[in-house]
């Protein structure tokens, strides 16, 4: 049965200033919950336009945007000129978010240990380093558990393992019927993850053909994880990373995805209803890009 409709973009347009041109025009554009969805096209082709609509930043010129669920977007560029540490900023968010102080700053917490970003939340948000900054800016989105994440360009000025742990929490978000949008600038970046990508173009949103999900052409660390469910179930749909699946000889499955996926994949597997028994876990062989 197909997923309900996240958010609803119908005969959308976007233009600054009464007479301004056309950013964006006669967009129809539909999301659906857990979903994956990156969004492409030139330098100043709209692209951030687009993003700052779904994530109700800006407000369009024509058309309408409906459905639009409990969204947290990250710009490119945090604006970190806040009179907060860091913790305070989170904390002060996360009550905006509707959380109890205490979730609040829990939460935060957890998220900065995440990143990496732990020792830094005492810190006054203007002494933050961009790469620091980006942290937090992913945090409060993050830590509000949202139904819609729209990322632009947000890997940006981030260190290898936060970015690792972006895409791990990309994948955590679909996992638990969200949807994430994102835009960036590496073409490889969430390779074989996204469940569908659109091209801005002339003022236009246009789908672009996906590979077949279940089969992620890419060249890289791949870890395989065998499980089975205490019902004797299959694998429940929408597991992180999309996995390629294997039934065993015992009835057991073979669950093979990209190494940035596997914690999420583990979590969702031992979290499922009725919950999945893990009885390994290993690298798998490379498998080549044809």
């Amino acid at each position: 049965m197909p997923r309900a409709a996240t958010i609803a973009l119908s005969g959308v347009g976007r233009r600054y200033g009464p007479r301004g041109p056309w950013v964006l025009r006669d967009v129809d554009l539909e999301l659906r919950a857990g979903t994956v969805v990156r969004v492409q096209g030139a330098n100043g082709s709209g692209k951030s336009t687009l993003l700052r609509l779904l994530a109700g930043i800006d407000v369009p010129s024509a058309g309408r945007v409906t459905g639009r669920p409990r969204t947290a977007y990250v710009p490119e560029r945090f604006a970190a000129a806040l009179p907060f540490t860091a913790a305070g900023y989170l904390a002060h968010l996360g009550r905006i978010h509707g959380r109890t102080a205490p979730l609040a700053r829990a939460s935060a917490a957890e998220w900065l240990e995440r990143f990496g970003a732990a020792a830094q939340a005492a810190t006054p948000l203007a002494q933050l380093s961009k790469g620091t900054s980006q942290k937090v800016a992913l945090t409060q989105a993050l830590a509000a558990e949202p139904e819609l994440l729209v990322l632009d360009e947000a890997w940006t000025g981030l260190d290898t393992a936060a970015r690792a742990e972006l895409d791990r929490a990309v994948a955590e978000r679909a996992a638990a019927g969200g949807t994430v949008v994102f835009v960036d600038h590496d073409p490889a970046r969430l390779a074989g993850v996204p469940d569908a990508a659109y091209a801005v173009v002339g003022h236009a949103v246009r789908p672009i053909d996906r590979p077949d999900p279940h089969a992620p052409a890419v060249d890289g660390p791949r870890v395989s994880v065998t499980a089975s469910c205490a019902g004797g179930g299959e694998p429940p749909e929408g597991l992180p990373g999309r996995p390629a699946c294997e039934r065993l000889p015992d009835g057991a499955f073979r669950l093979t995805v990209a190494a940035a996926h596997s914690d999420a994949l583990l979590r969702a597997l031992l979290g499922a209803r009725p919950p999945w028994h893990v009885h390994a876990l290993h690298e798998a062989e490379r498998r080549p890009v044809p």
